[in-house]
């Protein structure tokens, strides 16, 4: 019988590593391992739980235990990956996607979100692309013309905008700063 852990702060290929060799090290076989998720194989008893628990919390993670907990992992895992690990751009909304991939109506979930969160969907959603934004321009490889197609905005003035509304600088400012901060993907 195979289930599924939800952990939380689980957002970059990286975590999933690092989860894996946890999952690992305790000798708990996983069927598959991705954001935000682990499936496993067998049940796991309440001393392995505990351990998982403090392994986990250890490296800066959490279990998710309660449903709407594992929702919202859930939705943060998809947008992280979707606007921070995909080459392609979406062919339909983020609201869509959350839906299918969740298997509920997107209207319950932006209220859910919004009421554990203290922020929308979308909110989050702007405040992911504006990061990988960030990393675009620090990495400098690409035009600001080529991030704003990359990122789907409808032109680089709309991006700039939303930059500066964000961080309170326009990106040429930004792309000046000797070492630009980031956050990080899991403090959001």
């Amino acid at each position: 019988m195979t289930s599924i852990i939800c952990i939380k702060n689980m957002v970059c290929p990286r975590c999933i590593e690092t989860v894996r060799e946890i999952f690992n090290e305790l000798n708990i076989k996983t069927s598959y391992i991705q954001l935000g998720e682990v499936s496993i194989s067998e049940n796991i008893n309440d001393s392995q739980r505990k351990q998982l628990e403090e392994k986990l919390a250890s490296r800066g993670f959490g279990l998710l235990q309660d449903q709407k907990s594992k929702l919202i992992g859930q939705i943060k895992a998809i947008i992280v990956e979707q606007i921070h690990y995909k080459e392609d751009a979406l062919k339909v909304n983020f609201s869509t996607v959350i839906s299918e991939k969740t298997n509920h109506e997107y209207s319950s979930l932006s209220r859910l979100f919004s009421e554990v969160e203290g922020i929308t969907i979308e909110r989050f959603i702007l405040k992911q692309k504006i990061e990988r934004v960030k990393e675009l321009i620090f990495y400098n490889e690409l035009t600001l013309s080529e991030i704003a197609f990359q990122m789907d905005y409808s032109s680089v003035a709309h991006l700039s905008a939303q930059f500066k509304k964000e961080t309170g600088m326009p990106p040429t400012e930004f792309k000046k700063l000797k070492k630009p901060g980031h956050q990080a993907l899991d403090s959001f």
